[in-house]
């Protein structure tokens, strides 16, 4: 769904949209959407640079790989969201300049407007936790077999350390 600034001009556009699983590219081949996920608001013109403000609700449900076995782990991921878009070219002409706290919080568009899969696929992304584990006490997969450790014990030997670095190993630091 586009939201043009053309359309945006004559009214504001509400949405109450469902994206099938597969519909959004998240752009990680190990995320994965399980569930629709569900997003309502509305976009409408915010200031005179044609800045399109975006706000409302997202939900839904997507599967993971836990960053230590691998194995998949469901992930929820929803909330409000309002966010403010402004053309590309409108701060282009401008020199270089230090951006203010405010500007943070802008996102640029190119072409006609802001498209709303992009919007929920921004708004996943940040919302999803920097680092996802099956459980808090994962112990991985063992880096010599392979198997995982949550499942069954490994018989492998701890890995010789290097000799090159055992003159590191007593070495202390100023206190």
């Amino acid at each position: 769904m586009l939201f043009a600034v053309k359309d945006l001009e004559l009214r504001k556009i509400r949405f109450e949209t469902s994206f099938a699983p597969g519909r959004i590219d998240f752009l990680d081949p190990a995320l994965k959407q399980v569930a629709p996920l569900e997003a309502s608001g509305v976009a409408e013109l915010a200031g005179p640079l044609e800045d399109i403000r975006v706000h409302g609700r997202l939900a839904g449900s997507l599967e993971g790989k836990c960053d230590r076995c691998l194995e998949p782990v469901p992930l929820k991921v929803g909330g409000e969201f309002d966010l403010l878009y402004r053309p590309a070219e409108a701060d282009s002409a401008q020199a270089e300049r230090a951006i203010s706290e405010e500007d943070t919080e802008v996102g640029y568009y190119e072409g006609s407007g802001v498209q709303l899969e992009d919007v929920v696929r921004e708004q996943v992304l940040l919302w999803l936790p920097l680092h996802v584990f099956c459980q808090p006490g994962c112990k991985g997969i063992c880096p010599t077999c392979g198997v995982n450790r949550n499942r069954e014990a490994c018989a492998c030997q701890a890995p010789r350390l290097d000799d090159r670095w055992a003159a590191l190993k007593n070495f202390k630091t100023g206190d």
